[in-house]
């Protein structure tokens, strides 16, 4: 696991009315403050990614649908430094993705229909300064290929 990513297994508590899940609380190891909570969404087979923050600390669920999450450390001082990390993240695997500044990430719809991320980040975004800087998605810096892997 690249260093400072954090996975937590969210559990589901479903009912004859539905089902409640949390999501990120301010009593867990990985809360490092509140900006903001966002949704974003991606159609099937789309890559969005990739990108990383300077101050910034993200923590993604997917709460619909099934999304390919990957990171990739760019810190060269950190000890997993070049380490990529894929999560399969969604309906059939609830977790909460907590990812450090300057560690890349990125991710793709892989489910037939339209997925949505829910991310908490540590900072507000700033329209005029954006924390966030960006790589082609298919970018030969960062050592991943988006294919899906049949066998």
């Amino acid at each position: 696991m690249i260093e400072g990513v954090m996975v937590k297994k969210l559990r589901v508590i479903p009912d004859e009315r539905g089902r409640l899940m949390e999501i990120l609380r301010s009593d867990d190891e990985m809360f490092k403050g509140f900006g903001q909570v966002y949704l974003t969404t991606a159609y099937p087979g789309v890559v969005k990614g990739w990108h990383y923050h300077k101050k910034q600390f993200d923590n993604m669920a997917v709460i619909r649908g099934m999304m390919k999450i990957v990171l990739y450390d760019s810190r060269k001082e950190s000890a997993t430094f070049g380490e990529v990390n894929e999560f399969f993240a969604g309906e059939h695997n609830p977790i909460l993705i907590h990812i450090p500044p300057f560690v890349c990430h990125g991710f793709k719809c892989i489910s037939t229909e339209e997925a949505l991320v829910v991310n908490t980040p540590t900072e507000v975004y700033q329209y005029d300064k954006p924390d966030e800087f960006r790589y082609p998605p298919h970018s030969s810096d960062i050592p991943y290929d988006w294919d899906r892997r049949d066998g």
